[in-house]
């Protein structure tokens, strides 16, 4: 099942792909290492296939919605999150 995401809200890696394709007009194959678990990018676009573009601090690359999760807190849970 493919996750929904906003386009400008944050996402953050939760597993490594085996590769990562960059988000150009002719995508290219990288090592996986070139982002980290853990680390937070934007949402840029939601290509075919299942696809997201995301924006990270070294580039922007393309990653199925099973490595990705939202940071974006829903504003009903906030007051929920400080009470505790």
């Amino acid at each position: 099942m493919s996750k929904e995401f906003i386009i400008g809200s944050k996402v953050r890696v939760v597993a490594l792909p085996p590769y990562v394709k960059t988000a150009e007009p002719m995508p290219m194959l990288r090592p996986p290492n070139v982002i980290q678990l853990g680390e937070e990018g934007i949402v840029m676009d939601h290509r075919p296939g299942g696809y997201w573009g995301i924006r990270f601090a070294k580039g922007a690359f393309l990653l199925d919605s099973q490595y990705i999760e939202s940071t974006d807190v829903p504003a009903e849970s906030q007051p929920e999150s400080e009470e505790q």
